[in-house]
C-alpha cells in the first residue's frame, strides 16, 4: 500500500511539474520580442522582412520551430538562405544571402533570374539597374549549364565589339546566340567544346570575311554555324558563305 501510495504521489507530482512547464512555456513572458536580421540585404530591407516575416511565426522563443522560420525568410523574393538562432531571453537573430543575379531567366514577361551559382530565383522584378545583365533560356534544370555557356562564350565575342544580350538552348539542344542591335547566330549543338571551338573558328574569320565587303564585324545581322565546314553569314547589305579555310562571296542584297 504504501508502495502503491508513493508511486500516485510521484505521478502527481510529474503532472504538475509538467502542468507548470506548459503553463510557463506559453506565459506571455516568453513571447518573442524581437527579430534581428543581419546580412546581405541590397534588395530588402529588415524592416519590411520582419512585417512579412512575423505574422507567420508561431510559438514563443522556446517552442518556435526555427526550421519554419528559416524557410519563412527564404520565401521573399531575392533571399536565398536564411540562419535562425535563438538568443536569449526573447530574440531570434536571422543571418541572410541574397542571390547574386548574373543574368534573367526565360521570356521577358517573367521576373526569373540566375544567381551566380546558377540557380533560378524569382526577383521582384522592379530594379532597373539589372536590365543589361544578359537574358538566358533554356529547358528546365538547364540554367546552370546555360550559364556556364555564356561565360565561355562572352569573351569570344566581346573583341569584335558583339555584346552578347541572349542565349537560348532549345529542347533539341541547339544553342542561338543575340547580340545589342537584334544580330543573331544559330551556334548549332554538340558538346560544349564543340559550340566554343566552331564559334571561335567564326570570330576568327569573320572580320577578314566582313573586310571583303567593305563592311566590319560589328556590321553582323544573322550567321548560321551549323553547316558542315563553314558558315552562312549574313551582313548589313551583304550575304556571304564563309568555307573553312579560304572565305568565298555569295551573293549581295541590297
Amino acid at each position: 500500500m504504501n508502495l502503491m501510495a508513493s508511486l500516485l504521489l510521484a505521478g502527481c507530482a510529474l503532472s504538475a511539474v509538467a502542468a507548470g512547464a506548459w503553463w510557463a512555456l506559453r506565459h506571455p513572458a516568453f513571447a518573442i520580442a524581437r527579430i534581428v536580421v543581419q546580412g546581405d540585404l541590397a534588395h530588402n530591407n529588415a524592416v519590411t522582412l520582419r512585417a512579412n516575416v512575423a505574422p507567420q511565426i508561431a510559438g514563443n522563443f522556446f517552442t518556435v520551430n526555427l526550421r519554419n522560420v528559416r524557410s519563412a525568410f527564404e520565401q521573399v523574393p531575392w533571399v536565398r538562405s536564411a540562419q535562425v538562432r535563438r538568443e536569449y531571453p526573447r530574440t531570434l537573430r536571422v543571418q541572410l544571402q541574397e542571390h547574386r543575379a548574373v543574368a534573367h531567366w526565360g521570356p521577358e514577361s517573367g521576373a526569373s533570374m540566375v544567381n551566380s551559382e546558377g540557380e533560378v530565383f524569382e526577383s521582384n522584378g522592379v530594379d532597373a539597374e539589372l536590365d543589361d545583365l544578359p537574358r538566358l533560356m533554356g529547358p528546365v534544370g538547364s540554367s546552370a549549364q546555360v550559364l556556364a555557356m555564356e561565360k565561355a562564350l562572352a569573351p569570344v565575342f566581346e573583341p569584335l565589339g558583339l555584346d552578347l544580350s541572349a542565349l537560348a538552348l532549345s529542347a533539341r539542344g541547339g544553342w542561338r546566340a543575340t547580340f545589342e542591335g537584334d544580330a543573331s547566330i544559330e551556334l548549332g549543338s554538340g558538346t560544349p567544346s564543340e559550340v566554343v571551338q566552331r564559334t571561335r573558328y567564326f570570330a576568327e574569320t569573320l572580320t577578314r570575311v566582313a573586310a571583303q565587303f567593305g563592311r566590319r564585324a560589328d556590321a553582323l545581322e544573322s550567321a548560321d554555324l551549323r553547316h558542315t565546314g563553314g558558315y552562312a553569314l549574313r551582313l548589313r547589305g551583304v550575304s556571304t558563305v564563309a568555307a573553312q579555310g579560304t572565305p568565298r562571296a555569295a551573293r549581295s542584297h541590297n
